[in-house]
């Protein structure tokens, strides 16, 4: 049975639910963890394929195999991907950076080069804006905690839509990556397939849920899972992930620029 991993954020929740209401169909044994960790893991050998990072697809993606049709994308502002900060960027000494994911930090890198200091320290921190500010100049939040935060007084940038005005173009937070020995069959791209339309349609009901479990005001989770993520892996999605790949080789974020080999060539599916 192959071991496929997925990350915790409600972005992802439509997918899970969906993988979970298949039941024995599904035939995945199926880890859920944070971004890097699942990177991490993958690359370690303890799974197949898993819904990783960006940026460590990128790295790794002479030896991965991107897998078809799914990704975790936005086009313009997102809301969950925030560089929150205290002072203009050009006076910032410290950041705080969230240390679940590693694609937001290059993505911050790139768009920032010319306005952060050299000298700026970088901390990988917990997931905790309050204590992050309270330490640190700024701080780099993603995810969950990132979604409908304010803070009286404090500059905030949504990587996104910096990204999009740009560029113009999609940015791809995750992708779906497989060990180059993993068996990526139809039966599996079907499921994927599934599982991401499935979830499209309940994505009314998945807010409702997660707005008893979380807290957060239902419409704000709708419109974030509705209107602000996009789950394709479709032509437009690549080229925005082409343009961040060159642009990540040229700032040295990564050695070199690989093709994008698939785990299922998409045409015979």
């Amino acid at each position: 049975m192959l071991k496929f991993g997925i990350h915790d954020f409600i972005n992802a929740q439509p997918i899970i639910a969906s993988l979970k209401e298949m039941h024995d169909w599904v035939k995945l044994d199926i880890y859920i963890g944070s971004p890097a960790h699942l990177a991490d893991k993958l690359n370690d050998g303890g799974l197949d394929f898993a819904m990783i990072p960006t940026i460590e697809y990128l790295r790794k993606a002479d030896s991965l195999r991107l897998f078809p049709g799914v990704s975790i994308a936005s086009k313009n502002k997102v809301g969950t991907v925030l560089l929150i900060s205290k002072y203009p960027l050009s006076a910032l000494k410290t950041i705080a950076v969230d240390n679940r994911s590693r694609t937001s930090v290059a993505l911050l890198r790139l768009l920032f080069k010319d306005e952060l200091s050299p000298d700026l320290k970088w901390v990988e921190c917990d997931p905790d804006p309050d204590k992050m500010l309270q330490e640190y100049d700024s701080a780099l939040l993603i995810g969950d905690p990132a979604l409908g935060f304010k803070k009286e007084g404090a500059i905030i940038y949504d990587l996104s839509e910096e990204w999009f005005q740009r560029t113009g173009k999609p940015f791809v937070h995750a992708v779906i990556a497989a060990r180059a020995e993993a068996q990526i069959d139809a039966r599996i791209v079907e499921i994927f397939r599934v599982a991401k339309q499935e979830g499209l349609m309940k994505i009314a009901t998945t807010a409702r849920t997660l707005a008893r479990q979380t807290g957060l005001p239902e419409i704000t989770l709708l419109d974030y899972l509705q209107n602000k993520i996009r789950y394709n892996l479709g032509a437009e999605e690549l080229d925005g992930l082409s343009l961040f790949q060159s642009l990540c080789v040229s700032a040295g974020l990564i050695e070199k620029k690989f093709p994008f080999d698939f785990a299922y060539k998409e045409e015979t599916v």
